[in-house]
């Protein structure tokens, strides 16, 4: 790494230091309860188009889509100043440099691509949030890594995605969570700017949203209404209901979800019609998990939700496809397994196939999908390098309509605690 590279790296970890830091005695918890981890994480992406779909950029065709990049990530929260109301700040610093991409780099989001179809040398970003509590309600202003059934940002590539705004978080009910707030900024995965929300890159105004969650059967069962409003362009609601439950050496586990979303205001993304209806069963005894999943759309819209968001509030959301197509119906099969029951504590292996149907897209009402995907993850569990977190993702996915791909993923963080 250049002298060029690290400075920006330098400065940005010392400015968020200074800011959790305070400089009154009477914050003793601002700073007992602070907590600084700096994550490295290595990112190695390739991806091969089959089939004759590679993508064609610039006049010439992308056969294989492949980045490397080395990230910093640094999260800095401090805890909140004694008083009735508690103050504190948290700091996101994030920075990536690409360490190999060429032209096809375009098309692995690892990094913001120039105008001449060239992945950037490095970018980052830092995120500042100020927070105040009393008693058992938080409210948070600034921009951070917000994750939302109705708003999930991505953390899949190199930095993870973060949204401006404002939220209340409030507890004060034993077993209920109440949230509210609004988001104006989003800044993608692979993006150093702040844009308006939008969907399906029309913008809309601001992004309110309300739910709550109520757990009961000690804490077992849980049931969440959310609802969600991108000015102008779409409004979404959302009802869950999931549990857990022993039965013998069992655990079974289910996950229901309905979505409702259609076209708000000036209807700026035209009309809008979505419903998804889905559900996840599982089953875990010792080291195994075995789960069977369902997810049905239906409308003439793919699922709604903001541009560079995860989808993984959908319960066939993967790697490669979220399933989420105009009418899509779906049906998965998982295995985990804990290799801990075999004396190797820390290794695990998650395999999953994926098939969809009845798909309305590319003037077809009958395309199909399927995908196949395996993550090998080990984390080092003692020694200097305890923590340390490999995984390796192997993915295939065959469309009818759109592009047939073959991938490999290889991810490694190492969080270094600080304070």
């Amino acid at each position: 790494m250049t002298a060029r590279n690290i400075i920006p790296l330098a400065l940005l970890g010392s400015t968020a230091l200074a800011l959790v830091m305070p400089t009154t005695t009477h914050a003793a918890g601002f700073v007992e309860d602070a907590k600084v981890t700096l994550g490295l994480r290595n990112y190695y992406f390739n991806r091969n188009y089959l089939n004759g779909t590679d993508p064609v950029i610039r006049g010439e065709r992308q056969g294989q889509a492949e980045g490397w990049t080395q990230n910093f990530i640094l999260d800095a929260r401090s805890g909140y100043t004694q008083g009735t109301v508690g103050f504190g700040l948290d700091v996101l610093g994030l920075y990536s440099i690409k360490l190999d991409g060429n032209r096809g780099a375009a098309n692995t989001q690892l990094m913001p691509i120039h105008d001449d179809g060239q992945a950037a040398d490095q970018f980052g970003r830092t995120a500042v949030a100020a927070k105040a509590k009393i008693s058992k309600t938080e409210l948070k202003v600034g921009e951070w890594f917000a994750v939302l059934p109705i708003l999930r940002a991505d953390d899949g590539r190199s930095l993870p995605q973060t949204f401006q705004g404002a939220q209340l978080t409030s507890s004060e009910i034993d077993g209920l969570t109440l949230y509210g707030g609004q988001f104006w900024k989003n800044s993608q995965r692979n993006d150093a700017s702040r844009e308006d929300m939008s969907f399906n890159g029309v913008e809309g105004d601001d992004f309110n949203f309300g739910g709550g969650e109520f757990r009961f059967n000690g804490n077992n069962t849980m049931v969440g209404v959310w609802h969600a409003r991108l000015e102008d362009v779409y409004q979404q609601s959302f009802l869950q209901l999931t549990h857990s439950q022993p039965v013998g050496d069992w655990v079974l586990g289910a996950n229901l979800g309905y979505f409702n979303g259609k076209d708000e205001g000036a209807a700026k993304a035209g009309d809008l019609d979505n419903k998804v209806y889905q559900g996840a069963l599982s089953a875990k005894r010792g080291n195994n998990t075995f789960q069977v999943t369902y997810q049905r759309l239906s409308g003439d819209t793919k699922f709604l939700r903001i541009d560079g968001a995860s989808g993984g509030t959908l319960v066939n959301d993967g790697f490669l496809s979220a399933f989420d197509s105009p009418e899509e119906r779906s049906w998965q099969l998982r295995h985990d397994y804990n290799f801990a029951g075999l004396g190797i504590p820390g290794l695990t292996l998650m395999n999953r196939y994926t098939s969809g149907s009845n798909i309305h897209a590319g003037g077809r009402t009958d395309a199909e999908e399927w995908s196949r995907e395996t993550e090998l993850a080990y984390t080092i569990q003692e020694g200097t390098l305890k923590n340390l977190n490999v995984r390796w993702r192997n993915s295939d996915v065959r469309r009818d309509v759109g592009q047939d791909l073959h991938e490999n993923r290889l991810i490694i963080n190492y969080p270094l605690s600080i304070l």
